[in-house]
């Protein structure tokens, strides 16, 4: 499948992982429409990625927020490519505190809800729009979801971000064995420790300590190495059901 040419949506898009995939994307032809919640950074976006980039405004588990960004995308060419990089942390929470006292499961859920249920919202609406593509080099479209080291490697107190990344994980394979007869490729990016505007809030001494976990290359994940993935994936034909680890060979330690 190729992007020249092509329209996409990239979820997140508006900093991070989808802002550099946005990138890389227009650089390689195609029209990318940015969903995020962020009206001043994807407002910010499109003025760095120019004419070939419009942003929507949209929360990833409102139906109607995530069509209406699926149609934009495709008035500006055939939808054939989606990433979504949207989701959120999770807040360290314990199953039981020192006081045994059960963690909330409003947070656990309000988590799950974000990375696992807005996940498969992109999904299934995508995969919708897909379908009715002609078929380009055998694809009629492809979809890369976002997972987390942290589906393998889950730290303490990280039990719901674990949860919903593990699912996205879990549903990578059956998405693509599901979405087989439709022409449409389904493959997911697990990163580890990346250089995201939430690390960029740290400390130098804490991000060098972090960086100084990884076996090689000593450094903290770049949103350009998660773009030029998620491009790959997207346009390498025989790439279909995975999950690939994106961490330089890191294995989170318990905490």
């Amino acid at each position: 499948m190729h992007i020249h040419g092509s329209s996409a949506l990239v979820t997140g898009g508006a900093s991070g992982l989808g802002l550099a995939t946005a990138r890389w994307i227009i650089d390689g032809g195609g029209r990318v429409v940015l969903a995020d919640i962020s009206e001043e950074q994807g407002a910010k976006a499109v003025a760095e990625l120019g004419d070939n980039a419009h942003f929507v405004q949209a929360d990833i588990t409102d139906e109607a927020a995530v069509a209406a960004a699926l149609d934009t995308a495709h008035t500006r060419g055939p939808l054939r490519c989606v990433v979504h990089c949207a989701g959120r942390g999770g807040d360290r929470v314990r199953i039981l505190d020192k006081e045994r006292t059960p963690g909330s499961l409003d947070t656990f859920a309000e988590v799950v809800r974000v990375n696992l249920v807005g996940t498969y919202n992109v999904l299934r609406l995508a995969a919708a729009r897909m379908a009715g593509n002609e078929p380009d080099d055998g694809d009629r479209g492809a979809i890369v979801l976002t997972a987390s080291v942290a589906a393998f490697d889950g730290q303490i107190g990280q039990t719901s971000y674990t949860a919903a990344k593990a699912g996205v994980h879990g549903i990578t394979l059956v998405a693509a064995r599901d979405l087989a007869s439709w022409q449409i490729r389904v493959n997911t990016i697990a990163p580890g420790v990346m250089d995201t505007p939430m690390l960029s809030r740290l400390r130098p001494d804490i991000r060098e300590s972090i960086a100084a976990t990884v076996p090689h290359p000593k450094r903290l994940g770049a949103a350009d190495d998660y773009a030029r993935l998620a491009v790959e994936l997207l346009e390498n034909p025989y790439m279909n059901g995975q999950t690939i680890r994106l961490d330089g060979g890191v294995r989170m330690a318990p905490r």
